[in-house]
């Protein structure tokens, strides 16, 4: 049996992880956990978003196979199971336990939908809910098809990402171990030791976006009133446990690791025949002029591609990133990343690959006279040069190659300015070939 939930939470408080530990909770002593729960991250584009636009996804039934410790909760240790060998319930007895529970843990502002199904959706759902506004409308034909049932707070928003998330069949994923503040701290400034941090980074290099060395900066803990404490994001489940161990912090009230699409570039469309405004694309063009740079410390360039000309703009947030546009001119050959936007219209770098470069050259001097060996004077602007002495003529200057302070290679923001879906270029097992130090702070 699949429980999937989104849309309770806002920037005001709440956490719909939060509210996946409770119902985990209210069914643990009834039915197994099947495999980690997941937290599946959609449409980053979608206006209406709180903070990472993720549905919530569990199974529950009998379970067999290999049990794994994947959290703690109220004191008890949460395991899951691998395979599931039965899953038969009652759906509509379950949906009464909990529908007190989506009552209690959602913002006023917020819309949430709950689905029960016995069976998943399409999988065109997860990567529609990627890269698409979809309507209730069609989804709502899905879920009847799958005969699943629902329950919905104000307009039922949640039940599009509980149906998108819930056909979410991983090809590539992550893992993250979310860690919940005890109630009473709920909303409080957070106590966290960044040192900490860093030596878990530094310790377990399966983890990943957890520590900005360059800034000395935690990047895992939220700074919304929510009950997130932080959140530990790895490559391996076993790591994940030792390296949260490490972390000194105030008490924590529960912990549960969640299968993830983080960090996975699966909101990226490669293939296409024209940009729709509020997607992700990878776009490959050739660099049209030199950066302009506007106020608040946002730069943007011009690249010539199949599909016309194409604005990309990186923002100030991203810091050092931006000076990888300052050094790019015409004629270089690159590949970005990241979401259009129709008004303006612009290509937000998510991440930017310097495929290869022009040359650039400075006139060196006059040229030489191959009779006499002396430098050639000026005819005149446009006219050439000749030697006053042999009267041989030359239009050719003494030119080198000026040294390009970028290379080839990959290059990515800071690790707090990344989306939760982009791919660190640590799982692509790819280092950014050069580093840029701004001394002066914009």
């Amino acid at each position: 049996m699949f429980i999937a939930v989104d849309d309770t939470d806002s920037m005001k408080g709440n956490c719909t992880t939060f509210l996946a530990t409770e119902i985990i909770r209210e069914l643990i002593d009834d039915l197994d956990l099947i495999g980690n729960p997941r937290l599946v991250r959609l449409n980053p584009a979608v206006p209406w978003k709180t903070r990472g636009n993720g549905s919530l996804v569990m199974r529950f039934g009998k379970g067999s196979g290999e049990r794994r410790l994947i959290g703690m909760i109220d004191g008890h240790s949460l395991y899951s199971f691998d395979e599931c060998e039965d899953d038969h319930a009652d759906a509509e007895s379950i949906m009464r336990r909990l529908i007190p529970l989506i009552e209690r843990y959602h913002e006023d502002d917020a819309d949430p939908g709950m689905l029960i199904s016995f069976e998943r959706p399409d999988p065109s759902f997860y990567r529609r809910g990627l890269t698409e506004f979809l309507n209730r409308e069609i989804v709502d034909r899905e879920i009847e098809r799958i005969h699943g049932i629902t329950f919905t707070i104000g307009c039922g928003r949640g039940l599009i990402g509980s149906t998108c998330g819930l056909a979410w069949i991983p090809e590539d994923s992550s893992f993250e171990l979310l860690a919940y503040r005890m109630p009473e701290r709920w909303g409080t400034p957070r106590t966290v030791d960044a040192q900490s941090i860093r030596r878990m980074d530094m310790t377990y290099p399966s983890t990943f976006n957890s520590w900005e060395e360059r800034e000395q900066k935690v990047a895992m803990v939220p700074a919304t009133p929510c009950p997130v404490l932080y959140g530990l994001r790895g490559d391996s489940m076993e790591d994940l446990i030792p390296a949260s161990e490490m972390i000194q912090c105030e008490e924590r009230y529960r912990w549960v690791i969640f299968l993830t699409n983080q960090g996975t570039d699966d909101h990226i469309i490669t293939e296409f025949d024209s940009l729709r405004p509020n997607a992700s694309y990878l776009v490959k063009g050739v660099v049209k002029e030199c950066a302009r740079h506007i106020e608040h410390g946002h730069v943007f360039i011009n690249i010539d591609t199949q599909y016309g000309t194409i604005t990309c703009g990186a923002y100030e947030p991203s810091k050092e990133f931006r000076m990888a546009f300052d050094r790019l001119i015409p004629g270089d050959e690159i590949e970005v990343m990241g979401e259009f936007r129709e008004s303006p219209s612009t290509l937000n770098v998510e991440k930017l690959h310097v495929i290869s470069l022009a040359k650039m050259t400075e006139k060196v001097s006059n040229p030489v006279c191959p009779e006499c060996g002396r430098r050639m004077d000026s005819i005149g602007k446009g006219k050439g040069y000749r030697c006053k002495r042999c009267h041989t003529r030359s239009d050719n200057v003494v030119i080198k190659e000026r040294t390009r302070w970028i290379v080839p290679g990959w290059y990515e923001p800071p690790t707090a300015a990344r989306r939760h879906l982009s791919k660190p270029l640590k799982r692509m097992g790819l280092e950014q070939p050069c580093e840029f130090i701004n001394p002066v702070r914009q």
